[in-house]
Formats: structure tokens, sequence, C-alpha cells
């Protein structure tokens, strides 16, 4: 079965609804990658590009700094997840923390 619904479209569509979702998705990727490019490069590399690739240095800065922002993210994430399980264990309209 294919993710854009090849397997189970009817006789030649295809599933927009799961385009859609795909769109969304790579635009969510497409986002934080950004994000992160930019706030790693604001913080390890310099302005003044003395050579060509990276040196030890900044590839260390940013192999922490992006393992930093994909640990920071997990935690939001788990965090979201329990305050949404906590709010639909309130019932219908409840919110608790």
């Amino acid at each position: 079965m294919s993710f854009l619904g090849r397997g189970s479209a009817p006789a030649g569509g295809i599933n927009q609804e799961r385009v859609e979702m795909a769109t969304q998705e790579l635009d969510m990727i497409t986002d934080i990658f950004n994000r992160i490019v930019s706030s790693c490069h604001a913080k390890c590399i310099s302005t003044r590009y003395a050579e060509g690739d990276l040196n030890k240095g900044e590839s260390v800065c940013i192999d922490r700094c992006v393992a930093k922002f994909f640990e920071v993210n997990k935690k939001v994430g788990e965090k979201m997840q329990a305050v949404g399980a906590a709010a639909g264990s309130a019932g219908p309209g409840g919110f608790s923390l």
C-alpha cells in the first residue's frame, strides 16, 4: 500500500486527503530544517569565512546544536502529549494541568 493511497484509492484516483497530509508534513519538516540551519549557523559559524570547509570546532558545535535541538523538540512533544492526554481525561471542555 502506497502512502499516497495508490493501493486503496478508487479506480485511477489519487487520495487527495493523503496528498494534502504529505504536503503538510513536508512543509513541517522543511520548516524544522530551516530553523535548525538558521539557529545553529548563527551560533556555530563565524561570519568571516576563512576556509571552504567547517573546522573541527564548528563541526562539533553544529553536531551538538542539532542534537540539542532534537532533544528539546522531543521533550516538548512529550510534554504536549501528556498535557493533551490530561485534557482528554478531564472530560469534554475540561482542561487540567
